[in-house]
């Protein structure tokens, strides 16, 4: 397997781990942040290595959203 590929399916992982903890509740607060960083961040490094801006740009937004709520959880 290609390592875009692996990217992409442990960024998808984790997306989808922090959309399971979302489903679970507040017991799970803040690792579902956590879990959609770590998404994001493989996604992130996909996007650079296949050059698709557009969605690096989503990206992008979406680690800022994740690092604002990481501060808010851990204030």
């Amino acid at each position: 397997m290609l390592l875009n590929d692996k990217l992409q399916w442990v960024g998808a992982i984790f997306i989808i781990v922090g959309h399971s903890f979302n489903a679970i509740g507040p017991s799970v607060y803040p690792y579902n942040i956590l879990a959609f960083a770590l998404g994001t961040i493989m996604f992130m490094i996909w996007t650079i290595r296949v050059d698709n801006r557009p969605q690096l740009m989503v990206n992008i937004v979406a680690i800022i959203t994740c690092l604002i709520g990481l501060v808010n959880a851990w204030r």
